[in-house]
């Protein structure tokens, strides 16, 4: 497998996105700045769909399927790991149903290390169960596992656990210039 570094093509998010204007984020000017950061993200990089407000909090796989009236698999769940060489943030995408498998993850990364919430917050500017796959304060090393394309349609956190947003697969992989690996524990 090909390890990957932090500043290596492809892990540091999308380089074309074109700015849209203030007018495509303003129904979240009134949200916490993590829920604006990603919603600006989305904007300028013209994906068709805002980041929706839940009522409800959706701070794991299940509670955001329930709310959204989906199946857990379609859950886009960011986990993140701290590379032990470099200190990196390592963001895997997967699906809400399946198990990250942390040997696989570090056989393309190098060793990894838990990420506590302290961590997560200093490298992605987002707290524990509102991980957006864009939008970091400092651009992760991220994997999309190849699970979640069983699905034509995800949802992902929008940088706050009240929020979400859809998308593809494919949208994922375009938004964040991530490869996609198979990352997770065999399904018995």
């Amino acid at each position: 497998m090909t390890r990957i570094d932090a500043d290596a093509p492809g892990t540091a998010g999308p380089t074309a996105c074109v700015p849209l204007g203030p007018e495509a984020v303003a129904s979240a000017a009134d949200r916490p700045e993590g829920f604006r950061r990603v919603a600006q993200a989305l904007a300028d990089c013209g994906h068709p769909h805002a980041p929706v407000w839940l009522e409800v909090s959706a701070r794991t796989s299940q509670e955001a399927a329930d709310a959204l009236g989906v199946a857990v698999g379609q859950i886009a769940k960011s986990v993140i790991f701290r590379r032990r060489s470099d200190d990196a943030a390592v963001l895997v995408v997967t699906s809400g149903d399946r198990r990250v498998d942390e040997k696989r993850v570090a056989a393309i990364t190098g060793p990894l290390g838990r990420a506590d919430a302290e961590f997560v917050k200093a490298r992605t500017g987002f707290s524990i169960g509102g991980v957006a796959p864009l939008a970091h304060a400092t651009p992760p090393v991220t994997l999309i596992d190849r699970e979640l394309f069983r699905f034509a349609q995800i949802w992902a956190a929008a940088g706050h656990p009240n929020g979400v947003f859809r998308l593809s697969p494919d949208d994922l992989q375009a938004l964040t210039g991530a490869p996609v690996a198979d990352v997770v524990q065999a399904v018995p």
